[in-house]
């Protein structure tokens, strides 16, 4: 009876061992937690146990069915985490080791990668996005990282989870804004809606040296981070007409670049009729629909207006370059991470974050 009991014994640890909570996406509006394999690194792979993640907009737009993902996918794609296990020919990385992953995680070897345009790594319709999109993704104890050597980053001593986990998308995202509109010294810039994904344009645009940054955002919270990351101004789209005020602040001339980071119809035009003849609107929402150019507000197709559109960059080049300017102070973003849930609240935490309650910006999900 005692070796029964404790073969059984046994076998309860195996079975934890070998088992992981995650956050699974069965329909819209229909998440659960459930136990999982944990995933086995096959070539040039690697699993870390994930110990900080977050939710993203775009999860929000997969849970209300807005972007679909299959059945029984692990949704997220920010994560934080120590190597657990290493694939073959995964070199230069030991277990144990802290790793920040991006959320777009390039091959290095297809045409787009070849080409430069590694956040277009695998083509349409998404690009690298493959996290919580076409395979499992972070919102677990462990995440499975595909082509390991290009998306590992190893986290300097100095910097906690807590100072980094942002890196991985929504900082990347919004910094890419100016990158993207190359955004020059001095330029005046207009970034619509405050969001975290907007915030973090904002602090972009400062660190690429724009003179006059512009911000608009209804939330009062909001407005007063928006000044924190590096805003001039922040308008109340509630209190007026944006393109109106913002021509007046720069004196009739409209503002050189334009980050639209909301993904709606309503910002998108407004930050178009905000541009000077000749000017650049940088887009990163996710817009779901269809999204209309007014002729007019485009000058009928002849204004020399630029309309661009960004990825969030990849790869552990760009997050390790990205935790130099947290590691040297250029940015702070853990004023951004409002809150914090545990893996099992999750649920919880997608109700506070998809309602943006409690002056909610991110919430910090700790497996």
């Amino acid at each position: 009876m005692a070796d029964s009991t404790a073969l059984l014994k046994r076998n309860e640890v195996t079975q934890d061992i070998e088992t992981m909570k995650a956050l699974v996406f069965h329909a819209p509006n229909q998440i659960a937690m459930e136990s999982r394999p944990i995933p086995k690194p096959s070539y040039g792979e690697a699993v870390i146990r994930v110990t900080l993640t977050t939710i993203c907009g775009t999860d929000v737009h997969i849970l209300k069915g807005e972007y679909p993902v299959r059945q029984g996918l692990i949704i997220g794609h920010e994560a934080v985490g120590v190597i657990h296990e290493l694939g073959p020919d995964v070199v230069g990385y030991e277990v144990g080791d802290r790793v920040l992953v991006g959320a777009i995680t390039p091959c290095g070897q297809c045409s787009s990668c070849l080409s430069g345009a590694w956040s277009q790594c695998g083509g349409v319709p998404i690009g690298g996005w493959k996290f919580g999109n076409t395979i499992d993704g972070a919102q677990a104890e462990y995440l499975l990282v595909p082509y390991a050597q290009a998306n590992m980053a190893k986290i300097p001593d100095r910097l906690r989870d807590e100072q980094v986990v942002l890196l991985a998308d929504i900082a990347s995202t919004g910094f890419s804004a100016a990158e993207s509109a190359d955004l020059k010294l001095g330029d005046t810039v207009a970034v619509f809606a405050q969001g975290p994904i907007g915030l973090c344009a904002t602090a972009g645009a400062k660190l690429k040296g724009a003179g006059l940054i512009i911000a608009t955002e209804s939330n009062p919270l909001r407005r007063k981070i928006a000044l924190k990351m590096g805003a001039d101004i922040v308008l109340d789209p509630r209190t007026g007409d944006i393109p109106s005020e913002i021509y007046r602040l720069t004196g009739g001339r409209g503002v050189d670049v334009a980050i639209e980071a909301l993904g709606t119809q309503a910002t998108f035009e407004t930050a178009l009729r905000s541009l000077r003849p000749g000017g650049t609107l940088s887009s990163l929402g996710v817009y779901a629909g269809k999204l209309d150019i007014p002729a007019d507000a485009f000058a009928a197709g002849i204004g020399d207006y630029k309309i661009v559109t960004t990825l969030c960059p990849g790869g552990k080049e760009r997050m390790r370059r990205l935790m130099e300017l947290v590691l040297h102070k250029r940015v702070d973003l853990t004023p951004l991470l409002t809150h914090n849930f545990s893996l099992k609240e999750i649920v919880k935490a997608y109700a506070l974050f998809s309602n943006q309650q409690d002056g909610v910006l991110k919430v910090a999900i700790r497996p």
